[in-house]
């Protein structure tokens, strides 16, 4: 009896040994203080759209907003709430995700989202000029033209679909066991091309990222002597920010929107020979050919993307 009581008391002791060695170095594992701001890393999205092929001349594109159309409120187990299920700040993710394309090379952007602050500083120097320097005139060294857009991009997030796939496993034996349990929702954006000229629709492009949480857990739960109970627990989770995603889901609809431009001949790759393969890839993830994760093993296996070789989806699983 003695024995099994030094068991138990010694596994307790490790156990809570373990926890306070998790809290206090295992940082990364169990987070227990603020950490320092940071640069979040690259997501794969944005190195494919950094990698991009640099085009033939550039895009002015403008972008007026790009919004949250689902309409849904964030729920909870009490109910749902007043706060948005999905971020509001789509339209700033899509400007930097635009920046990214072929690293700064493929559009340039002109503020149209927030128009009206731009003009009334506009104004201002205008009327500053006006009144301590005398002009009348609008002097173009000092203020020139605003840039105009050939292209409006518009769009928005258009689904947020909430347990598209849920499950879960559990086992216990003599009050000792385990469990896990996952969860996946799915963010959809929409974008489209307009042309300034006509009003034309020139392309459309739709993107889906699902969101993956997770959390695995385990507990102890028996009497290891008379009137001697031994109870544990431990368990963590893991949850997909839901902003990363959508960032993830834009960047994968503004490329989508370079090559399907590419294919109706909006705009070019400077060399469209070396961009060939590319354009073979998209449209095979495109057409159910490729799944996204073959495009990034070609991708990572080629180490750029004008370095790519298009393979038999069969000869690469053989491989």
């Amino acid at each position: 009896m003695r024995i099994v009581r030094t068991l138990a008391a010694a596994a307790a002791c490790i156990a809570l040994m373990g926890c306070t060695t998790l809290t206090n170095s295992g940082r990364d594992f169990l987070p227990t203080d603020t950490s320092l701001a940071y640069f979040p890393k690259k997501t794969q999205t944005q190195v494919l759209l950094n990698d991009l092929p640099a085009p033939q001349r550039q895009v002015a594109v403008a972008v007026y907003g790009f919004t949250d159309q689902t309409g849904q409120f964030k729920p909870t187990e009490a109910g749902q709430t007043l706060s948005r299920a999905v971020t509001q700040g789509a339209s700033s993710m899509l400007v930097k995700a635009l920046q990214e394309a072929g690293s700064r090379q493929w559009f340039t952007i002109v503020e149209r989202e927030r128009l009206d602050n731009l003009l009334k500083e506009r104004q201002i120097i205008s009327e500053m000029r006006k009144r301590y320097l005398g002009e009348e005139g609008v002097n173009p060294n000092a203020l020139p033209a605003l840039l105009f857009a050939g292209v409006l991009l518009e769009g928005g997030i258009v689904g947020y679909d909430t347990n598209t796939v849920t499950g879960g496993a559990g086992a216990a034996f003599l009050g000792i066991g385990g469990r896990t349990e996952y969860r996946q929702d799915t963010v959809t954006v929409y974008l489209r091309a307009v042309s300034v000229r006509t009003g034309e629709v020139l392309t459309t492009v739709t993107a889906s990222k699902t969101i993956a949480s997770q959390a695995v857990g385990a507990s102890a739960y028996r009497f290891v002597a008379f009137k001697e109970l031994l109870e544990a627990e431990f368990g963590y989770t893991t949850n997909e920010p839901d902003q990363i995603a959508l960032q993830q889901a834009v960047e994968k609809a503004v490329f989508g929107l370079v090559m399907e431009g590419v294919d109706l001949d909006l705009w070019q790759f400077a060399d469209m020979a070396n961009a060939e393969p590319l354009r073979a890839l998209y449209r095979k993830e495109r057409d159910g050919v490729y799944e996204a994760r073959d495009v990034q093993k070609a991708f990572q296996k080629a180490g750029s993307f004008s370095a790519l070789t298009i393979v038999d989806r069969d000869d690469e699983e053989k491989n």
